[in-house]
């Protein structure tokens, strides 16, 4: 793997009170084992070129070029090339920020090219930018790095219509977190509030009540939206019937998860179904 990277030995700060760690320009090759790592700060990659996945949980989620790539802290990942043609990107590590993504994942991927906006912004050119400052390390790079690190996170937030607040790097928090991607990859289990609570040895009202503070929403009714969630895309990308549906994302009974559906879209499976995928027959 072909690694070129910038260790900062002075501090770049944010007006978010964030630093920037370092910048590297990397390009996945055959001599590169991929481990899974997490680390203490996010990552922000931009893929230049080539194609590959971004590895997380159980979960391989392709990525290509001019995706941007950003991975919360403390949260397990790897990226790996696939096909003849290697992943090239460009890293950030930023101490001190945390991404609140949609469906409150840990990562988002963002095809910049593919965006709508009429004025997008040309993120790569910042990701360029930073990479070459700290190459050259001119007089005032440090000041130039520092205001085009304050640009480039407000373009992201306009661009992908994300939140970022400072880093949640407690254990506690990352206790939490971890719990949060366990119910992400395993909603279809049978979980339970006991089962999650002995997962970061908590007493499990204890448990409820951080996971309610730090995320807003209960770790029960958390796991019922992420299974509601993958229900709506199972009612329109599928035929199955509604009851197997039910069964597949881990709902104990039907009952359940008609009452959940409803609580949560304001209509019925089979109205939902209906409304969303015309035409449709039959009793599924």
């Amino acid at each position: 793997m072909g690694i070129l990277q910038y260790q900062l030995d002075n501090s770049v700060q944010t007006k978010h009170d964030a630093r920037l760690l370092y910048v590297s320009a990397s390009t996945y090759e055959n001599d590169w084992h991929s481990i899974k790592h997490s680390h203490y700060f996010s990552e922000l990659f931009y893929v230049k070129s080539g194609a590959g996945a971004l590895i997380i949980d159980d979960q391989k989620l392709p990525v290509a070029a001019d995706d941007l790539v950003i991975v919360n802290p403390h949260t397990e990942h790897t990226e790996i090339s696939i096909g003849p043609n290697p992943l090239s990107y460009i890293i950030l590590g930023i101490e001190g920020l945390h991404f609140l993504f949609p469906q409150k994942k840990d990562y988002y991927i963002y095809n910049c090219a593919a965006s709508a906006q009429t004025n997008k912004p040309d993120i790569l050119y910042f990701f360029n930018l930073l990479l070459n400052e700290l190459t050259s390390k001119e007089d005032g790079y440090l000041d130039i790095c520092s205001n085009a690190l304050d640009i480039l996170m407000v373009q992201i937030q306009r661009l992908t219509n994300t939140t970022i607040t400072g880093e949640l790097s407690s254990p506690a928090d990352k206790d939490l977190a971890k719990v949060k991607r366990y119910i992400d990859s395993h909603y279809q289990d049978n979980i339970t509030l006991e089962s999650l609570a002995n997962m970061i040895h908590l007493n499990k009202f204890y448990f409820s009540h951080s996971f309610s503070k730090f995320y807003g929403v209960s770790p029960i009714n958390y796991l019922n939206n992420r299974r509601i969630q993958v229900c709506k895309e199972l009612l329109l990308s599928s035929d199955h019937k509604i009851s197997e549906i039910a069964e597949i994302v881990g709902f104990s009974s039907e009952s359940y998860f008609s009452q959940n559906f409803k609580k949560n879209c304001g209509l019925s499976a089979r109205e939902y179904r209906k409304a969303n995928k015309p035409p449709y027959s039959g009793d599924k």
